[in-house]
Formats: structure tokens, sequence, C-alpha cells
């Protein structure tokens, strides 16, 4: 005879199902992305953006939160923040000093000077509309937001910029090597400038930041001094004992428990992840590529649904008032201008012509993916409010998205053919 499930079982069984429906609008909604042209990413942020007060939410009958009820969304969440942390643990370690090989000038010149504008940018409009955005009420400090719009703006999704890079056969090209060259800057600055506000929120005092920095530079040696060199020899060993799988469990773990300690510290946990990445070998390369990088990034693939879910959640279109649009403008202006003029001056400095340097430009204003971490790292912090947390999620997918239909086709545009000027050469294989 049926028994009737317990209120606990209920609940597992929702989150069990809303995890499903998040898998499979995802799926579809990226691959109807990838049909136009855009990263499959576009389709995962637009689908939990749906599942929202957004659109599901002003339907009649309450769904969003039938779908997902108050007591599964920390489930999501918990769900959510394992996936994050594993893809920060494969940013880190897919971080590749060779992307800076031969291009170290260039690619220096058009990172700081693209994250220089689009800090500068972003630290004048949060000081603008400081005083109209204070999360739950609360009075947060206009330093703190400054510093966070500024990291906000400056930062270069380097993942999706990848993906555009490959979808547009132009991974291959000098334009796209220097675009990841400085992408890769980029991010490391932004999540850099990212530490320090994350610090600065949770610190008490000026006594507390100082504890907060120092643990965190202690941190920091130790992972290369004692924990790198422990890896390279766990990675050799299990290597050559063909102990793939006990690898595979023993990096995630560790990507986890690195994300603890700089939780612990007063830093956000993506810190902690990224930089267990960080310290990672790389070789051997195949047997790691296949046998535990592939699996991590499926692993990622299927728990990273649930972020652009809780994501979505938190974004609300409808309640943004005229105001606030006008407030989105300036957003997207300032992100554009930024990156464009920042990247696309800079680009002109070193020689490359109008047309390869508009390209590179363009390539150097997505932020995808990036910038939802950053946001909700700007959440959980008590920076961003929920209007304004809306208007630099919409700006993150208009960036990304303009992107791929902007792209020229013409071939001659990804060559940088250098004025008179000199520039430094340019390793073509990326």
């Amino acid at each position: 005879m049926h028994s009737p499930a317990s209120q606990s079982e209920l609940t597992l069984a929702t989150a069990m199902a809303a995890v499903a429906f998040i898998l499979v609008l995802g799926t579809l909604l990226g691959a109807a992305a990838r049909r136009l042209r855009q990263p499959a990413v576009i389709g995962e942020i637009i689908a939990g953006i749906a599942l929202g007060p957004s659109l599901l939410g002003q339907l009649p009958g309450d769904l969003t939160d039938k779908l997902f009820p108050a007591e599964v969304r920390p489930m999501l969440h918990a769900i959510a923040q394992v996936g994050l942390l594993l893809f920060m643990f494969m940013i880190g370690w897919e971080f590749e000093k060779s992307l800076l090989r031969n291009r170290r000038t260039a690619a220096a010149a058009v990172s700081l000077s693209s994250v220089a504008l689009s800090f500068g940018l972003g630290v004048c409009l949060a000081l603008a509309i400081h005083s109209r955005h204070a999360p739950d009420g609360r009075t947060s400090s206009s330093t703190a937001l400054a510093l966070f719009m500024g990291a906000a703006m400056s930062v270069t999704a380097f993942p999706v910029l990848a993906r555009i890079l490959t979808d547009s056969k132009l991974m291959r090209t000098p334009v796209g090597a220097l675009a990841l060259a400085g992408a890769a800057i980029d991010d490391v600055l932004a999540w850099c400038i990212l530490a320090v506000v994350s610090a600065t929120v949770t610190a008490s005092g000026t006594t507390d930041l100082l504890q907060i920095a120092g643990l965190s530079v202690a941190y920091v040696a130790l992972m290369f001094t004692v924990v790198r060199p422990a890896l390279a020899i766990l990675v050799r060993r299990l290597t050559k004992r063909r102990a793939l799988a006990h690898l595979l469990v023993l990096l995630a773990g560790g990507a986890l428990l690195s994300a603890y300690v700089t939780t612990w510290i007063g830093i956000h946990a993506i810190f902690g992840a990224f930089l267990f990445g960080l310290v990672m070998p790389r070789e051997p390369a195949d047997l790691l590529r296949v046998h535990v990088r592939r699996p991590l990034d499926m692993i990622s693939s299927l728990l990273m649904p649930a972020f652009f879910i809780v994501t979505g959640l938190a974004v609300d279109i409808g309640g943004l008032s005229a105001a606030n649009y006008l407030e989105l403008a300036a957003i997207i202006a300032v992100a554009c201008v930024g990156k464009l003029l920042g990247a696309g001056l800079a680009a002109r400095a070193c020689g490359m012509g109008w047309r390869p340097a508009s390209t590179l430009a363009l390539l150097m204003n997505t932020r995808g993916l990036t910038e939802l971490i950053i946001l909700n790292v700007g959440v959980s912090l008590g920076i961003l409010d929920t209007s304004l947390f809306t208007m630099m999620v919409i700006m993150a997918l208009v960036t990304t998205a303009m992107a791929g239909p902007l792209l020229p086709r013409n071939e001659d545009a990804w060559e940088m053919k250098p004025t008179p000027a000199r520039v430094e050469p340019v390793d073509a294989r990326g």
C-alpha cells in the first residue's frame, strides 16, 4: 500500500524535479543561442531569468514559487556553489602563461588600458548612483560599491571569449591570441580587485582588514611554496599508477577545501578554488585532460545550470522603474566605452590597424559568466540591491551578445597589419 511521503522527502523530490527542469530548459535555450551565433551561456542565463520573477513569476498561479519553493532554494544554492567552485578551479587550472609568450607588451598594454578606463568609469558611475541603491534599506559603503563597480566593469569573460573565438574561427588568428592573453590579464586583475572589496566589506575595522590581508598573503605563499610542489608529487605518483579516479576525487576535494580556507580568512570562496587551480600541475597534459579535466568539465556543466537559476531568481526586470532604465543605459554605455575605447586605443598605440583594433576591443567587451560570478559575490557581500543587480545582469547579457553579430566576416579584419609604428610580433598559433 502506498504510504504518503514525509515533508522532507517531498522537499527533496521537488528539488530534484527543479534540477531536472533546469537542465532541460538550459540545454534547449543554450542550443537555441548557438543557432543564433551566440555562446550557449547566453541561452542559459536567459533560462535562469525566464524562470524567475521577471517572466514565470508574472504569470498567474505564482509558478516560480511553486517550482522553486523557499525550502528548495537553499538546496539549489548549495548545488550552484559546488558547480561554481569546480568551475573556478578549472579556470585557474586552464590559465596558461604561454598565452603571454611573444605578446607580453601588447597584451599588457591592451589589458591595463581597458581595465584602467573601465575601472575609473565604473567608480564614477557608482558614486553617482550610490545613494539610490542601498541593499535591504541599509546604507552600504560608497567605497565598497565604487570598488565593486570598477571590478565588475573591468572583467572580460575568458571562457566565453574562448568559445566565441572558436565559433568565429578566430582562435588561431593574431587578434584572437592577443584577445585571449588580454582577457587572462583582465580577469586576474579583476579577481584581485574583488578580493580587496571582499576583505574590505567583511572586515570590521582596520585591524581586522590588516589581519585578512596578512592571512591572504600567507595563504597565497603557502599554496605556491608548499601545496604546488606537493600537488606535483601527488599527480606524478597517481598518474604513474594510473590511479586517475582517485586523483579526480582528491583534486575536487582540494578545490572545495581551499574555498573553505579563503572563506574562513575573510575573502570569498571562489578565490580559494581559483588559487588551487592556479597551482595545479599541467603535466602530464594528455592524461590529465582526458581523465581529470574532461570529467570535471562535465560535472561542472551539470551543476552550473543551478547557478543560472539562482541568479535568475534574484533578477526582477519587471521591478525596474523609469529612473532605473536611465541608469541601465548609463551602465551599458560605461561598460562599452571602457572596454571599446580602452582596448581599442591601446591596440592602435601598439601599431594595429583600425579594423583589427576594433575587432580586438569588441572581443574584450564580452563579460558573460564571469560577470555573473562577480555580481553574485556582490549580492552575497550586501553591496548590490535587487535593481542594481538586475541592471548589471542585463549589461552582462548585452555586452556578451553584441560580440557575435558585430564581429567582421572579412578575414582581413583579423590580421594585425601594423602601421609604420613598431609593433611587437604576435604568435598567431594561440
